[in-house]
């Protein structure tokens, strides 16, 4: 009989997985069961349930001392699904499963009654294990559709211990297990809005549509009631479907969030928190093991802070970085995780507490100047120096519904018009790692992307007055080669950059 048996498992840190070999070892010492390698308190108590689940599936550890070894030991290992290896270890180490191989990982949590539970982060734990070139990843059942989404690697789906223990080689008759079904989250999805219900602001839906196009960040300011949510609502439906490489790293987040089965999706995510939500909540972060935020949630689609002058300006702060990066790193006592967060960002905002400043035809504003600047003021300027688009919405008036009958494009057309731009920044980047105007660089456009002879004079005046920064004047380049594509122009003209500026600046 051998005394050590071996298998493997994933440590996940964020969605970024290390694949760890799981060592069992069994001498002829005083009866015991130690866990070693840096686990946590989650993990530690992994002995007990791996003791009970196996003397329920008729596979009982023997009476000697069991120490488990998870390596590298440098590398922290957190949460209850290492629980099927250390025992599919162990009970390769006494000789019950003969056919443990360490080329295999194991993957869930172990119930007393022997049941192996399905827990979250599947989706991540299979990609590292099929980047680290393991032969086969055995899953709980209720774990299996969602690990079926990640392609080239084998998968094997366990109700039970039992069931894992004869898959490798033990000698114990199979007895049927009630599947445990995964529990999950309801994302955050906001239904198909139509387009065309939206009337009376022509320039928010232009905005709107160059958003949609190029991938950039907006902003809308206007009193309430004026449609700035519904105008935010309408733009995840505009935007094309994920290809399979984006929608692969979605997947990997919403499977880290718990979303179980329903973390694979074609569309781009929406995420909209309330102001009163936690940072963590909104962030990422937790006292135990470290999740996604909303933002990192939200990758490849849209964040949308409504009321976001009500949020807490440390949290309105701490999307500068995603805004720039596309990630976020979330670093707390239990340690730090590094989470995709390439999202487009939508703020809506009141221009004052009572939301009437600046408004004509309305009640008049009350708030005194003071208390207007403190509330616009937890938009820092750094956070409004990464908006590229900031439209006022005013209200809508009987006048502005008679002008604008009929002219709003529905959302078939929008989405069209949109296709066809990103077609256009698609070929003209190809190769370039880059596939929206938002993404490229400042070197990029003063070089390849230059717009027509002339044309910047207006950004390069501001630019020496110190109206805009060098930030700003790149991210008015980009916007204006979306109003370009939007165009079908071969590169941006004196109009596209004044169009372009215009909407960064109709504050």
């Amino acid at each position: 009989m051998s005394d050590i048996g071996r298998t493997s498992a994933v440590a996940l840190v964020g969605v970024q997985g290390t694949l760890i070999e799981v060592e069992a070892h069994i001498t002829s010492q005083l009866p015991t069961f130690s866990i070693i390698g840096l686990p946590d308190t989650s993990l530690g108590e992994a002995r007990e349930r791996v003791r009970s689940a196996a003397a329920v599936a008729d596979c009982p550890l023997p009476a000697r001392r069991i120490t488990v070894n998870l390596t590298p030991a440098s590398v922290p290992k957190r949460g209850s699904g290492f629980d099927l290896a250390i025992a599919m270890a162990v009970l390769g180490a006494a000789g019950t499963a003969p056919g443990v191989d360490r080329g295999v990982v194991y993957v869930g949590e172990l119930g007393l009654d022997g049941r192996v539970r399905p827990v979250p982060g599947v989706i991540p734990i299979v990609l590292a294990a099929k980047d680290a070139g393991a032969d086969r990843v055995v899953v709980p059942t209720g774990n299996l559709a969602e690990a079926e989404v990640v392609p080239g690697i084998e998968l094997s789906a366990v109700e039970s211990l039992r069931a894992a223990a004869i898959d490798a080689g033990a000698a114990v008759p199979p007895v049927p297990v009630e599947p445990v079904t995964p529990t999950a989250t309801v994302g955050d999805q906001v239904p198909d809005r139509e387009l065309a219900d939206v009337v009376g602001n022509e320039i928010g839906v232009r905005a709107l549509v160059a958003a949609a196009a190029g991938g950039h960040h907006m902003l809308l300011l206007g009193p309430p009631g004026a449609g700035k949510t519904m105008l935010a609502e309408r733009l995840p439906p505009l935007l094309p479907d994920l290809d399979p490489d984006a929608a692969l790293e979605v997947a990997a987040v919403r499977s880290v969030a718990g979303l179980g089965a329903r973390s694979w999706t074609v569309r781009p995510p929406w995420e909209a928190p309330h102001h009163s939500a936690s940072a963590s909540a909104r962030i990422g972060g937790g006292s135990g093991a470290l999740r996604p935020g909303a933002v990192s949630r939200a990758t490849r689609g849209v964040l949308f802070l409504d009321e976001a002058t009500e949020f807490p300006r440390t949290v309105l702060d701490a999307l500068r970085q995603p805004l720039e990066s596309g990630s976020i790193t979330v670093h707390r006592a239990a340690g730090s995780a590094r989470f995709p967060a390439r999202c487009q960002v939508v703020l809506a905002a009141n221009p004052c507490p009572c939301g009437n400043a600046g408004t004509l035809g309305g009640p008049p504003c009350t708030c005194v100047p003071s208390a207007v600047r403190r509330y616009l003021g937890r938009l820092s300027g750094p956070l409004l120096d990464r908006i590229d688009i900031r439209v006022a919405v005013p209200r809508v008036t009987t006048g502005s519904l008679r002008a604008a009958d009929g002219r709003t494009p529905t959302t078939a057309a929008a989405r069209a018009t949109v296709a066809a731009a990103r077609a256009r920044m698609a070929a003209r980047l190809s190769g370039t790692g880059w596939s929206r105007n938002a993404e490229v660089t400042g070197t990029w456009l003063r070089a390849e992307g230059r717009a027509d002879p002339g044309a910047t004079t207006v950004l390069d005046r501001a630019l020496d007055l110190g109206t805009l920064t060098m930030r700003g004047w790149d991210r008015v380049m980009r916007l204006a080669w979306t109003m370009a594509d939007l165009d079908a122009a071969d590169r941006p003209g004196r109009e596209h950059i004044a169009r372009a500026l215009a909407l960064r600046t109709a504050l």
